[in-house]
Protein backbone atom coordinates (compact mmCIF):
# COMPACT_ATOMS: atom_id res chain seq x y z
CA UNK A 1 0.00 0.00 0.00
CA UNK A 2 1.34 3.24 -1.14
CA UNK A 3 0.27 5.83 1.72
CA UNK A 4 0.83 9.17 -0.05
CA UNK A 5 0.53 12.16 2.33
CA UNK A 6 -0.07 15.75 2.03
CA UNK A 7 -1.75 18.64 3.63
CA UNK A 8 -5.35 20.52 2.06
CA UNK A 9 -3.70 23.49 0.42
CA UNK A 10 -0.05 25.35 0.95
CA UNK A 11 -0.73 29.19 0.61
CA UNK A 12 -0.84 29.88 4.82
CA UNK A 13 0.58 32.42 5.80
CA UNK A 14 0.94 31.79 9.28
CA UNK A 15 3.30 28.79 7.96
CA UNK A 16 5.70 31.04 7.46
CA UNK A 17 8.70 30.81 10.08
CA UNK A 18 7.37 27.54 10.59
CA UNK A 19 7.47 24.85 7.75
CA UNK A 20 8.31 27.50 5.75
CA UNK A 21 11.72 29.46 5.43
CA UNK A 22 11.09 33.22 7.44
CA UNK A 23 12.60 34.76 3.99
CA UNK A 24 11.62 32.28 1.64
CA UNK A 25 9.27 34.67 -0.97
CA UNK A 26 5.02 33.69 -1.33
CA UNK A 27 5.71 33.06 -4.81
CA UNK A 28 8.43 30.12 -4.27
CA UNK A 29 6.02 28.32 -1.43
CA UNK A 30 4.56 25.61 -4.01
CA UNK A 31 8.13 24.54 -5.18
CA UNK A 32 9.00 24.48 -1.88
CA UNK A 33 5.99 22.47 -0.65
CA UNK A 34 6.69 19.78 -3.55
CA UNK A 35 10.36 19.62 -2.61
CA UNK A 36 9.33 17.88 1.43
CA UNK A 37 5.75 16.07 -0.11
CA UNK A 38 4.56 14.57 -3.22
CA UNK A 39 0.74 15.35 -3.32
CA UNK A 40 -1.27 18.13 -2.43
CA UNK A 41 -5.34 18.88 -1.84
CA UNK A 42 -6.06 22.28 -3.57
CA UNK A 43 -8.80 24.02 -2.00
CA UNK A 44 -8.54 27.40 -4.37
CA UNK A 45 -10.86 25.24 -6.69
CA UNK A 46 -13.65 25.19 -4.43
CA UNK A 47 -13.91 28.97 -3.42
CA UNK A 48 -12.48 29.67 -7.06
CA UNK A 49 -11.82 27.96 -10.14
CA UNK A 50 -8.77 28.81 -11.28
CA UNK A 51 -7.88 29.73 -15.03
CA UNK A 52 -6.43 27.06 -17.15
CA UNK A 53 -2.95 29.01 -17.33
CA UNK A 54 -3.09 28.82 -13.34
CA UNK A 55 -2.95 25.23 -13.27
CA UNK A 56 -0.48 24.85 -16.03
CA UNK A 57 1.77 26.90 -13.98
CA UNK A 58 1.10 24.70 -11.34
CA UNK A 59 2.16 21.92 -13.45
CA UNK A 60 5.37 23.36 -14.47
CA UNK A 61 6.32 24.69 -10.90
CA UNK A 62 6.08 20.89 -9.58
CA UNK A 63 8.36 17.95 -9.81
CA UNK A 64 7.34 14.77 -12.12
CA UNK A 65 6.78 12.93 -9.36
CA UNK A 66 4.05 15.38 -7.91
CA UNK A 67 0.61 14.67 -7.67
CA UNK A 68 -3.17 16.65 -7.24
CA UNK A 69 -6.07 16.44 -5.49
CA UNK A 70 -8.28 19.25 -6.65
CA UNK A 71 -11.77 19.79 -4.76
CA UNK A 72 -14.12 20.36 -6.76
CA UNK A 73 -15.81 24.14 -7.36
CA UNK A 74 -18.94 25.11 -4.50
CA UNK A 75 -20.77 26.09 -7.21
CA UNK A 76 -21.38 22.70 -8.25
CA UNK A 77 -21.55 21.16 -4.21
CA UNK A 78 -23.37 23.58 -2.27
CA UNK A 79 -24.65 26.20 -4.83
CA UNK A 80 -26.58 23.94 -7.77
CA UNK A 81 -26.00 20.94 -4.76
CA UNK A 82 -25.63 18.67 -7.63
CA UNK A 83 -28.35 19.67 -9.50
CA UNK A 84 -27.51 20.08 -13.21
CA UNK A 85 -23.66 18.56 -13.65
CA UNK A 86 -22.72 18.68 -16.58
CA UNK A 87 -21.61 22.35 -17.28
CA UNK A 88 -19.84 22.74 -13.58
CA UNK A 89 -17.96 19.53 -14.14
CA UNK A 90 -16.84 19.85 -17.97
CA UNK A 91 -15.45 23.41 -16.61
CA UNK A 92 -13.62 21.78 -13.70
CA UNK A 93 -12.20 19.17 -15.93
CA UNK A 94 -11.31 21.35 -18.39
CA UNK A 95 -9.22 23.80 -16.38
CA UNK A 96 -7.87 21.52 -14.04
CA UNK A 97 -6.35 19.55 -17.59
CA UNK A 98 -3.90 21.94 -17.41
CA UNK A 99 -2.47 19.61 -14.55
CA UNK A 100 -1.82 16.92 -17.33
CA UNK A 101 -1.16 13.22 -15.86
CA UNK A 102 -0.71 15.11 -12.55
CA UNK A 103 -4.02 15.31 -11.98
CA UNK A 104 -5.21 12.49 -9.60
CA UNK A 105 -8.26 12.68 -7.70
CA UNK A 106 -11.00 15.07 -7.53
CA UNK A 107 -12.70 15.63 -4.32
CA UNK A 108 -15.97 16.43 -3.81
CA UNK A 109 -16.91 17.76 -0.91
CA UNK A 110 -20.74 17.63 -0.10
CA UNK A 111 -22.54 20.44 2.14
CA UNK A 112 -23.54 19.05 5.79
CA UNK A 113 -27.65 20.07 5.09
CA UNK A 114 -27.54 17.85 1.73
CA UNK A 115 -29.51 14.79 2.40
CA UNK A 116 -28.76 11.50 0.68
CA UNK A 117 -30.19 11.94 -3.25
CA UNK A 118 -28.53 8.74 -4.93
CA UNK A 119 -30.08 10.04 -8.23
CA UNK A 120 -28.38 13.03 -7.96
CA UNK A 121 -24.89 11.83 -7.21
CA UNK A 122 -24.80 8.73 -9.24
CA UNK A 123 -25.90 12.10 -12.82
CA UNK A 124 -23.15 14.00 -11.04
CA UNK A 125 -20.19 10.70 -11.03
CA UNK A 126 -21.66 10.16 -14.57
CA UNK A 127 -20.63 13.72 -15.69
CA UNK A 128 -16.78 12.78 -15.24
CA UNK A 129 -14.99 11.22 -18.10
CA UNK A 130 -14.26 7.59 -17.59
CA UNK A 131 -10.91 6.45 -15.81
CA UNK A 132 -11.17 9.68 -13.47
CA UNK A 133 -10.59 9.09 -9.61
CA UNK A 134 -13.38 10.95 -7.92
CA UNK A 135 -13.70 11.26 -3.92
CA UNK A 136 -16.68 11.43 -2.50
CA UNK A 137 -17.08 13.45 1.09
CA UNK A 138 -21.07 13.42 2.07
CA UNK A 139 -21.48 15.07 5.23
CA UNK A 140 -25.28 14.42 6.43
CA UNK A 141 -25.51 11.34 7.49
CA UNK A 142 -28.85 9.68 5.25
CA UNK A 143 -26.33 9.09 3.23
CA UNK A 144 -25.05 6.06 5.05
CA UNK A 145 -26.91 3.36 3.75
CA UNK A 146 -26.44 0.40 1.23
CA UNK A 147 -27.42 1.91 -1.93
CA UNK A 148 -25.06 4.92 -1.42
CA UNK A 149 -22.52 2.29 -1.02
CA UNK A 150 -23.22 0.38 -4.11
CA UNK A 151 -23.52 3.56 -5.77
CA UNK A 152 -19.98 4.52 -5.08
CA UNK A 153 -18.45 0.73 -5.64
CA UNK A 154 -20.30 0.78 -8.96
CA UNK A 155 -18.57 4.29 -10.65
CA UNK A 156 -15.18 3.20 -8.48
CA UNK A 157 -15.43 6.48 -6.69
CA UNK A 158 -13.54 6.29 -3.37
CA UNK A 159 -15.95 7.33 0.07
CA UNK A 160 -13.78 10.10 1.64
CA UNK A 161 -13.14 8.75 5.20
CA UNK A 162 -12.55 11.80 7.75
CA UNK A 163 -11.54 12.42 11.64
CA UNK A 164 -13.26 15.33 13.05
CA UNK A 165 -11.96 15.83 16.93
CA UNK A 166 -10.06 12.24 16.37
CA UNK A 167 -13.53 10.42 15.73
CA UNK A 168 -14.34 8.91 11.99
CA UNK A 169 -16.86 11.26 10.87
CA UNK A 170 -18.26 8.19 8.17
CA UNK A 171 -18.23 4.69 8.01
CA UNK A 172 -15.71 3.38 6.73
CA UNK A 173 -16.52 1.75 3.66
CA UNK A 174 -14.06 0.57 1.18
CA UNK A 175 -15.39 1.41 -2.46
CA UNK A 176 -12.67 1.36 -4.05
CA UNK A 177 -9.16 -0.13 -4.79
CA UNK A 178 -7.89 3.35 -3.39
CA UNK A 179 -8.70 5.06 -0.36
CA UNK A 180 -8.92 8.72 0.68
CA UNK A 181 -8.49 10.16 3.87
CA UNK A 182 -8.88 13.42 5.34
CA UNK A 183 -7.78 14.94 8.78
CA UNK A 184 -9.97 18.18 9.87
CA UNK A 185 -9.53 18.72 13.39
CA UNK A 186 -7.64 16.88 16.31
CA UNK A 187 -8.00 17.41 20.15
CA UNK A 188 -4.68 17.54 21.09
CA UNK A 189 -2.42 21.03 22.35
CA UNK A 190 -1.72 22.97 20.87
CA UNK A 191 -4.95 22.65 19.31
CA UNK A 192 -6.03 21.89 16.47
CA UNK A 193 -2.94 19.25 16.72
CA UNK A 194 -3.66 15.28 16.81
CA UNK A 195 -2.44 13.01 19.64
CA UNK A 196 -0.26 9.85 18.45
CA UNK A 197 -2.32 7.28 19.32
CA UNK A 198 -5.06 8.48 17.03
CA UNK A 199 -2.82 8.88 14.38
CA UNK A 200 -1.70 4.75 15.08
CA UNK A 201 -4.89 3.67 14.87
CA UNK A 202 -5.91 5.28 11.52
CA UNK A 203 -2.31 4.01 10.12
CA UNK A 204 -3.63 0.53 11.28
CA UNK A 205 -6.84 0.67 9.46
CA UNK A 206 -5.59 2.13 6.05
CA UNK A 207 -2.93 -1.05 6.04
CA UNK A 208 -6.36 -3.23 7.42
CA UNK A 209 -8.18 -2.09 4.42
CA UNK A 210 -5.60 -1.61 1.38
CA UNK A 211 -3.21 -3.89 0.30
CA UNK A 212 0.53 -3.60 -0.24
CA UNK A 213 -0.40 -2.18 -4.26
CA UNK A 214 -3.44 0.14 -3.42
CA UNK A 215 -3.05 3.82 -3.10
CA UNK A 216 -4.02 5.75 0.01
CA UNK A 217 -4.27 9.52 0.14
CA UNK A 218 -4.28 11.60 3.19
CA UNK A 219 -4.57 15.12 3.81
CA UNK A 220 -4.17 17.16 7.07
CA UNK A 221 -6.62 19.57 6.71
CA UNK A 222 -6.09 21.30 10.35
CA UNK A 223 -3.71 23.92 8.78
CA UNK A 224 -3.63 26.78 11.94
CA UNK A 225 -0.07 27.19 13.31
CA UNK A 226 1.55 24.30 11.10
CA UNK A 227 -0.29 21.62 12.75
CA UNK A 228 -1.38 19.77 9.64
CA UNK A 229 2.53 19.93 8.70
CA UNK A 230 3.55 18.82 12.24
CA UNK A 231 0.93 16.22 12.06
CA UNK A 232 2.06 14.71 8.79
CA UNK A 233 5.27 13.41 10.03
CA UNK A 234 3.97 12.41 12.74
CA UNK A 235 2.06 9.70 10.68
CA UNK A 236 4.37 8.82 8.15
CA UNK A 237 6.14 7.29 11.30
CA UNK A 238 3.02 5.64 12.01
CA UNK A 239 2.48 4.30 8.45
CA UNK A 240 5.91 2.99 8.61
CA UNK A 241 5.39 1.22 11.99
CA UNK A 242 2.14 -1.04 9.70
CA UNK A 243 4.92 -1.96 7.51
CA UNK A 244 4.03 0.28 4.81
CA UNK A 245 5.46 3.21 3.11
CA UNK A 246 4.32 6.79 2.96
CA UNK A 247 5.54 9.50 0.20
CA UNK A 248 7.86 11.96 1.34
CA UNK A 249 7.49 14.59 4.09
CA UNK A 250 9.63 16.91 6.12
CA UNK A 251 11.92 16.25 8.73
CA UNK A 252 10.10 17.66 12.21
CA UNK A 253 13.16 20.21 12.39
CA UNK A 254 11.67 21.32 8.92
CA UNK A 255 8.23 20.93 9.81
CA UNK A 256 8.59 23.05 12.66
CA UNK A 257 10.62 25.52 11.45
CA UNK A 258 13.86 24.71 13.66
CA UNK A 259 15.79 23.82 10.50
CA UNK A 260 14.83 27.14 9.30
CA UNK A 261 16.06 29.11 12.56
CA UNK A 262 19.72 27.21 12.67
CA UNK A 263 20.28 27.75 9.10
Amino acid sequence: MAVVIGTSGWQYRDWRGRFYPQRLPQRLWLEHYAEHFAMVESNNAFYRLPELTTFEAWRTRTPADFRWAVKASRFLTHVKRLREPEEPVARLMGRAAGLGERLDVVLLQLPPTLQADPELLRTCLAQFPAGTRVAVEPRHVSWWTDEVRALLERYGAALCWADRDEQPVAPLWRTAVWGYLRFHTGTAQPWPRYRPETLRLWAERLAATWGPEEDVLVYFNNDPGGAAVIDAVAFAEAVRATGRTPTRVPTLDQATGLAWAAA
